[in-house]
């Protein structure tokens, strides 16, 4: 699996130093000016990652990431409905920034300096670690106890990455989607799911036969907004709005309206939300 993931993130490095000889080749306008041109934010979001992004029964985008596209949207056009939603596996976050189909990626994105290398991060404005989930019947106490089990993660998620490089002995078994990992789990097709502490939390709440054993592995990182590499206007409108919006207390409201309802009320909003880009 880590043989895998490499080859994922080689190509995509080929597809960046691509893309930016390409450019070279002609004067381009700022990814300011094209957006503006355009009249809408391209913005890659997760359709089936409740409460962050999803498709709500009327078909229409709704989460805490969703709350905060727009809010780009108004920052940048004037307007929360000048934006256009791409619905995005984690595994392909890379490609819609290297291919110009997106403009930011607002989809759980994890910052690790192997993606840096390929695409540039704004500031933070969730925090994350890996957490574990196992059935109570059977638990899951450490990670050693994984070893020569299979575990359930997603493909191309930090999860993913920090099992195949910490424990190489832990069978993987890889999914697209995050609502397969879980019905994986449900099916027993592993011992246990590992994903980021968030949903894991949010699942365990509403799967009473199954408790997150290890809620944090590894160290804690930002989620944040990922654009194209070399994009520095954008990114630094994107920095500039999460740190203006730190003085209305943004994301902590963002998480009682779309998070608290998922998380109940035990959840601490400290845990999870990052104000001002300062983890």
């Amino acid at each position: 699996m880590l043989k895998q993931n490499s080859h994922a993130l080689a190509l995509a490095m080929f597809l960046a130093f691509f893309s930016l000889l390409t450019g070279c080749e002609e004067k381009e306008q700022s990814a300011l000016d094209i957006i503006k041109k355009r009249g809408s934010l391209r913005v890659a979001v997760s359709g089936d990652d409740p409460p962050y992004g999803y498709i709500d029964a009327r078909g229409k985008n709704q989460g805490y990431e969703i709350r905060f596209a727009k809010r780009l949207a108004k920052e940048l056009l004037g307007d929360t409905s000048k934006i256009e939603f791409i619905i995005v596996e984690p595994s392909a976050r890379f490609k819609v920034l290297l291919n110009d189909e997106a403009d930011i990626v607002l989809a759980n994105f994890t910052v690790t300096d192997e993606r840096a290398n390929i695409i540039d991060f704004a500031y933070p404005y969730m925090k994350v670690s890996v957490s574990v989930v196992s059935p109570k019947s059977a638990p899951i106490k450490n990670a050693e106890e994984l070893n020569g089990k299979q575990l359930i993660v997603t493909k191309g998620t930090v999860a993913e990455e920090y099992f195949s490089k910490n424990y190489p002995e832990v069978q993987l078994l890889v999914f697209e989607q995050i609502n397969e990992v879980f019905q994986a789990l449900k099916d027993s097709r592993g011992v246990a799911l590992a994903e980021d502490n968030g949903p894991l939390f949010i699942w365990a709440q509403e799967n009473k036969d199954f408790e997150v054993g290890i809620p944090s592995l590894g160290s804690v990182d930002g989620i944040a907004p990922a654009v194209k590499k070399g994009n520095a206007e954008l990114l630094a409108f994107i920095n500039k709005t999460i740190e203006g919006l730190a003085k209305e207390q943004f994301f902590h409201k963002n998480f009682e309206a779309t998070l608290r309802p998922f998380m109940g009320a035990e959840a601490n909003p400290e845990d999870f939300v990052v104000e001002g880009g300062k983890l």
